[in-house]
């Protein structure tokens, strides 16, 4: 199920990027993530409550809710950069950029979480890093 859900991920984060580079000519950046935050905020608690979901929020521990919060924080600086690159760049380029963040990923994993790299995941990573610098170039 994570192979499914993880292509349907790539995709709509794909979809996005065009239907953000189209929605954001004549719109200040700042306020395109503004709106598109306001919209996966209804749609997250749209869902938590379609699955009653919502009775869990009494059980996150303080460490969870730190943690959601700071996530919630990285993510959404990682939307004005976004926003603001696109707005002036290709999305082509700034896509490809951004993907490199795998590579940020891999090492802060290995870093802050323990995880071990092996030798098919550093050559990938090296593809992805050499193939978004090509990307850019």
């Amino acid at each position: 199920m994570w192979l499914i859900l993880s292509v349907l991920s790539a995709f709509f984060a794909a979809l996005t990027s065009i239907l953000a580079k189209i929605g954001i000519d004549n719109v200040n950046s700042n306020l395109a993530t503004a709106i598109r935050t306001m919209v996966v905020v209804g749609m997250s608690w749209f869902i938590v409550f379609m699955t009653n979901s919502q009775s869990g929020i009494y059980e996150i521990s303080p460490k969870s809710w730190l943690f959601l919060i700071l996530s919630g924080l990285a993510t959404g600086f990682s939307w004005l950069c976004y926003y603001a690159a696109i707005k002036s760049g290709q999305v082509s380029k700034v896509v490809a950029i951004d993907k490199a963040s795998v590579i940020l990923t891999f090492l802060m994993a290995f870093i802050f979480l323990g995880e071990e790299f092996s030798a098919k995941s550093i050559i990938g990573a090296s593809l992805i890093g050499l193939g978004s610098l090509i990307m850019v170039m």
